[in-house]
Formats: C-alpha cells, sequence, structure tokens
C-alpha cells in the first residue's frame, strides 16, 4: 500500500488532507506532539469524520491511519523516508519548529538509499509558503543536501477551501479523533510545484499559474467570510449563520465578494460566471448552522486580517489594480475596526486606519472608509448604509 505522511494531526489534517490521503489508497501517518490522538491513532487506527450538510450529517471511517510521536526524531525518519508523499497542516508559527525534523529525516530518507522525489502539499495560511517553509528547511542542510532538496523535493502549495470548525465536546460526540467538516472536498494544488509525476489523489485540482487560486481564497473566500463575522458582530450575532440570515449582511457580503471576483477575472482573465457560481456557493456554505463558527473565531486578529496584503486592504488593492470600485470592501474595512472582539477595535480611527492598513486618511478608499467607520460606530442601520452605496454608485465619474 502507498504511505503518506501528515504533519499535524489537528483538523484540518484529519477532517481534510489525511482523510484525501486515504480515500486515495493511502495509509496515512500522522506526526503530532498530542500524545493522546498519537495513542489513539495507534490503539484504533482508523477515526471518524462527520461531515454536515443542512440538517443531516455522514459518517465516514478514514482508516488505515496510524500516529508518529513528533518529539522522537527515530520515528519522524522513519516515516518520512517511506513516504509516498507528503503535506503539512501544522500551523504558520509551527512550521520553523518542524523544519529541523524534516531536514533531518529528508537526510535519513537519502542516506537509505531513497532517490524517488517527495512532494509535500502545504496547507497553511499564508501566501508563499512553498518558498518559506523550503528555506527553514534548507538552512537545516549542508550544500549536498540543499542540492538534493532542490532535485528530488518538491513543495507544493495548496489553497485549503473545506471549512473545518473549533471542535466542540458535542462535534466531537464521545469520540475525541472525531472531526466535524463541511462537503466542500476540493483541493487546488499548485501544478508546477510537483517533482515527477502528479499523484492521482481524489478531488485534487492542479493548476497554474497558482497565484489565481491564492487571491481566489484569500480575497473572495476569506475577505467575505470575515466581513460576515465583522457585520454579524455588529448586530450583536454569535455565528456565522447568523449573520447570514441578516438579508442586509447577505447582500453586503455578497457585493463585497462580487467586487473581487470581478477584479479576478480581469486580472486572470478566467470565466466570470464562474467565479459569481462561487461567490453564490460560498454564501451557501456560510449559514451552514452544524458548523456553527462564531463571528468571534472568524474574525479574531484584525491585525492580520487588516495587513495590506490580506484578505480586506489585499482584496481592495487588486480591484483599484483592476480599475474595479471597491465600496463594499471599504465597509468591510470600517467594519473589521470596530470588532469588539479584538483589543486594537478600542485605538483611535486614524491610528487604527494608518497602522493596521496603511492606507492614507486623504485617499479615496480612506475617506470612504472613514464615512463608513462614522455610521457603523453611531449605529447606522444596514440598510441607510445600503442607501448611501447606492448614492455612491450613482455619482457620476468626473
Amino acid at each position: 500500500m502507498k504511505k503518506a505522511v501528515m504533519y499535524g494531526a489537528g483538523n484540518i489534517g484529519r477532517g481534510f488532507i489525511g482523510a484525501t490521503f486515504s480515500q486515495s489508497g493511502y495509509e496515512v501517518a500522522y506526526i503530532d506532539i498530542n500524545e493522546t490522538i498519537i495513542g489513539l491513532l495507534n490503539e484504533r487506527h482508523e477515526y471518524p469524520v462527520r461531515i454536515l450538510q443542512g440538517d443531516s450529517y455522514t459518517d465516514v471511517t478514514v482508516k488505515p491511519v496510524r500516529g508518529v510521536n513528533g518529539r522522537i526524531q527515530e520515528e519522524i525518519t522513519a516515516a518520512i523516508t517511506e513516504a509516498d508523499i507528503m503535506a503539512t497542516a501544522i500551523g504558520v508559527n509551527v512550521l520553523k519548529f518542524i523544519a529541523e525534523p524534516i531536514a533531518k529525516a529528508l537526510t535519513g530518507r537519502w542516506a537509505a538509499g531513497v532517490t524517488a522525489p517527495l512532494n509535500i502539499i502545504i496547507c497553511e495560511n499564508l501566501i508563499g509558503a512553498d518558498a518559506y517553509l523550503k528555506g527553514l528547511i534548507a538552512d537545516k542542510l549542508d550544500e549536498a543536501g540543499k542540492k538534493l532538496l532542490d532535485e528530488r523535493v518538491g513543495f507544493v502549495e495548496a489553497s485549503i477551501g473545506r471549512m473545518v470548525p473549533v471542535q466542540t465536546p458535542e462535534m466531537q460526540d464521545g469520540d475525541p479523533l472525531r472531526v466535524c467538516v463541511e462537503s466542500y472536498c476540493a483541493l487546488p494544488v499548485d501544478k508546477a510545484a510537483f517533482k515527477g509525476e502528479i499523484p492521482a489523489l481524489v478531488n485534487l485540482v492542479p493548476y497554474t499559474p497558482f497565484e489565481y487560486y491564492i487571491n481566489r481564497k484569500l480575497f473572495i473566500h476569506n475577505m467575505g467570510h470575515a466581513m460576515t463575522a465583522y457585520l454579524g458582530a455588529l448586530k450583536g450575532c454569535e455565528y456565522i449563520y447568523e449573520a447570514m440570515d441578516d438579508p442586509y449582511i447577505e447582500l453586503l457580503v455578497e457585493r463585497a465578494m462580487t467586487e473581487s471576483a470581478v477584479a479576478l477575472a480581469k486580472k486572470f482573465d478566467v470565466d466570470f460566471y464562474a467565479l459569481n457560481q462561487h461567490v453564490e456557493d460560498l454564501l451557501y456554505r456560510f449559514t451552514n448552522k452544524q458548523l456553527r463558527d462564531t463571528v468571534a473565531r472568524v474574525g479574531n486578529d484584525i491585525r492580520r486580517k487588516l495587513n495590506p496584503n490580506d484578505r480586506i486592504v489585499g482584496a481592495m488593492r487588486m480591484c483599484l489594480e483592476q480599475g474595479v470600485e471597491p465600496i463594499h470592501i471599504c465597509l468591510a474595512a470600517a467594519a473589521a475596526m470596530l470588532f469588539r472582539y479584538d483589543e486594537l477595535s478600542k485605538l483611535p480611527f486614524e491610528e487604527k486606519l494608518g497602522t493596521l492598513t496603511g492606507i492614507e486618511a486623504g485617499s479615496p478608499e480612506g475617506q470612504r472608509i472613514c464615512q463608513f467607520y462614522e455610521m457603523l460606530e453611531r449605529g447606522d442601520s444596514l440598510e441607510s448604509i445600503m442607501k448611501t452605496i447606492k448614492s455612491i454608485r450613482r455619482k457620476p465619474n468626473v
């Protein structure tokens, strides 16, 4: 049987990527430092994934699987030496800690005479994660190792669209290994990054240039999801699906996502109709009550999410580059600055605008964000904000 290594036995690792490997005919070895999870994987060699859709769910069993202790280098080296494919879903901030164990394992793999290429699918929420992880590993190798790394290891970026919420005891339903996920399961990856043949994985979508999928995920999916959280928080909603029950929030989020979709279609010369269908699908997926995704979780860390290259301001910049007016995305930025779950929301507006977004207060976008910020801060209704947006859109271009 073919063998896969999944570095990270968390929600994405078990609930999506490892399950994909299993469905594609691989035995999956999970590397993690959570000894409880590793112990259960080695005891049972299988675990359940619950796929939530509408008011129902389907349970599937992922097997055969096993656990590898992430603190024991010999176990890590043995698993990676025999692997046919590998993936990471460990968290961006943890990648620096697994670089050395991977470098040592690759050195052991090559010393054992394994010449077959090893592709590492990188499932981390970071633009340029491929170059970042490769650089971390290369720093731990000698010159001969760096040469083999270039020749034999593919660092393959992935775009993770499947939504996997924080697992509550209710979701686990008595089983600490159970992971609840939505039904969406497409796995876009960077086609050009593979070494050797592209593996035959179910739901794999190899694509080039992969920047398109990275942008689609960040500037449509992530931006729309975050905007839903920020507007929902202002309305007092606890869950994302509750926010989507508000017709004004749904319409405003849809229009912001459409602004990004229009710009993306122009930038990459792709079919707008397909992107519009993707927007509609996402809006439906945001209504999934069983995921119980909270506005606090989805909206947290506004410092990162208002970064000039991230989901909101990055989408705004892409729109401006492509001649698309990002009116509704400006509203998303204003709502983010008022996100009550983040301490940074208490800073003065001018400081938030300059420090977090890098947008100049006197620019057209800065002025528009300020206008929406003031309306939201004083409690204006979303209906009145929509009327303001309508009047903005009716102004003739000068």
